[in-house]
């Protein structure tokens, strides 16, 4: 059934996702004061507890910062093993603000392979790594030459991230780096980013494999109302047969944005 959620005012949305959290693990900072850092629901995400709570993924290269993020370092189940988390910031992340809006499903999971389009500099992308893991993959596709610079350096470090600089529009043109995927991430901010991800999804998306779309109003039309643009756009994505799941604003982080999940069946799907 599709669902759609609504900002709520005065909401504080950080601390509501996390009353069925688990496996506590404690950290050492500067000064001796400690955190607590805790599973999310969603797998591979994390939540740091301090002054203020933050949301986190595990740091897949340990000792190392993608975009000046900060970094916290815990000791596992209280012995010598030292495990490092990244801070994950919702106003620079649509991903980061769908959890922190409280998102039901975000579809990721550890070992998936993942298709991203939009991969601009790669600070979404680098946590999506953190959180595939490394048995994951992520074809990260960005237009521009100068953020596939920045991929192309991240994806040194990281194993898991494979860069591909080209328009997404034209998959054809690098489908001879890619694989079926089980879920593709869009987020091209274009007027025809519907009919972009459908055309990677025939391609590439397994049949009954996930989609996640932010869809920006003004990017389509700024003088029309948000929730109307909104409304056309996941019809839009019911007739390139996306089975929209649930969507959700990302305000307070992201003005005019909303994002949709959901599945994909092809039509010669039975």
């Amino acid at each position: 059934m599709f669902s759609e959620k609504l900002p709520k005012e005065n909401s504080h949305i950080v601390k509501k996702k996390y009353s069925s959290i688990k496996n506590r693990k404690f950290s050492l900072q500067k000064g001796g004061s400690k955190l607590i850092v805790e599973k999310h629901t969603h797998p591979g995400v994390f939540i740091v507890r301090g002054r203020e709570d933050a949301l986190c993924t595990k740091n897949l290269c340990i000792g190392q910062s993608v975009y000046g993020e900060k970094r916290i370092q815990v000791l596992k189940n209280n012995v010598n093993l030292i495990e490092e988390y990244r801070i994950w910031n919702p106003f620079r992340s649509k991903l980061a603000a769908a959890v922190l809006g409280g998102i039901d499903d975000l579809f990721l999971r550890p070992g998936m392979k993942v298709l991203y389009l939009g991969a601009a500099n790669g600070t979404t992308v680098s946590h999506v790594s953190d959180i595939l893991g490394k048995h994951g993959v992520v074809f990260a596709v960005e237009f521009s030459n100068r953020s596939g610079r920045d991929l192309l350096s991240m994806s040194q470090e990281r194993n898991n991230i494979i860069p591909i600089i080209e328009d997404a529009r034209y998959p054809q043109k690098y489908r001879v780096f890619m694989t079926m995927v089980d879920l593709i991430f869009s987020d091209v901010a274009q007027p025809d980013q519907t009919r972009i991800l459908a055309l990677n999804a025939r391609y590439f998306l397994k049949t009954g494999g996930h989609f996640i779309i932010t869809i920006k109003a003004t990017c389509i039309d700024s003088v029309v109302d948000p929730n109307i643009i909104f409304t056309k756009e996941v019809q839009k994505l019911q007739k390139e047969d996306f089975r929209p799941i649930e969507q959700i604003t990302l305000e307070p982080y992201e003005r005019n944005h909303a994002m949709v999940l959901g599945k994909y069946y092809p039509k010669n799907w039975e």
